[in-house]
């Protein structure tokens, strides 16, 4: 298996989280206290093969200065985009390639994610000289849906779920791979919503490195109180 020393991490932070129905964007909502950004970012640097962060946070950002993680070290503070593609971009644009040639990205709103898939992914994506994603299978019956002409919807059909995975992060890829890809979708005017997105439209292969299913996103307002005690059951193991 090839080795590394260190790899660098993106974090895309300029969202608002409009779903969350929230004064503030919502990876500032807090859980014991913190940020839910401070526990990811704790999460990250606290791995051991994880030098360093490079955060893209929103031009008028006004809440990560507050936060009690804002004057780590190993912080680098770039600013965001309009969509998480192009804070993703910023960020590759600030990673010195030589130096960390294979960068991970991950949700801001993912606090649980755990030390063991971290390592997992790293492992494999290096032993197979290929990038990847953490993904969950996807356990229940899939139905596609379609919009009736009053804006009900109503089931179209049952979509078979086997070999179906549910993309987490982080998603790792080697770093010069990764900046190419997005530029070329975006010049393209393509749709890419993660980063395994921007890779297959280059006809490039992804692993899928199965995760925990603790590695919940923050997206709704009940997912705080879940990721509370996911964080609660983690630091008790």
């Amino acid at each position: 298996m090839k080795s590394i020393d260190k790899v660098i991490v993106i974090v895309p932070a300029a969202g608002i989280g409009k779903r969350m129905q929230a004064n503030c964007p919502k990876q500032y909502l807090t859980i014991n206290g913190e940020s839910v950004l401070t526990h990811t970012l704790t999460r990250l640097l606290s791995h051991p093969l994880i030098a360093k962060v490079v955060l893209a946070l929103g031009a008028d950002d006004q809440y990560f200065s507050d936060t009690s993680i804002a004057t780590h070290p190993d912080i680098i503070r770039v600013i965001g985009g309009k969509e998480r593609v192009d804070s993703v971009l910023s960020g590759l644009k600030a990673v010195d390639s030589k130096e960390f040639p294979w960068v991970l990205v991950h949700d801001a709103a993912r606090p649980c994610v755990t030390h063991h898939d971290i390592s997992q992914l790293i492992s494999q994506c290096l032993e197979s000289d290929c990038g990847g994603i953490l993904a969950t299978p996807v356990r229940d019956t899939m139905k596609r849906g379609v919009v009736q002409s009053d804006n009900h919807r109503t089931i179209n059909n049952t979509v078979e779920r086997e070999e179906l995975w549910h993309a987490l992060t982080p998603q790792m890829y080697k770093s010069e791979e990764l900046t190419h890809a997005i530029e070329q979708g975006l010049s393209e005017a393509r749709k890419i919503t993660d980063e395994a997105s921007a890779i297959e439209l280059q006809g490039l292969p992804s692993l899928l490195v199965p995760a925990s299913s603790d590695n919940i996103k923050i997206t709704h307002p009940d997912d705080l109180a879940l990721a509370e005690f996911y964080l609660t059951r983690q630091a008790n193991n």
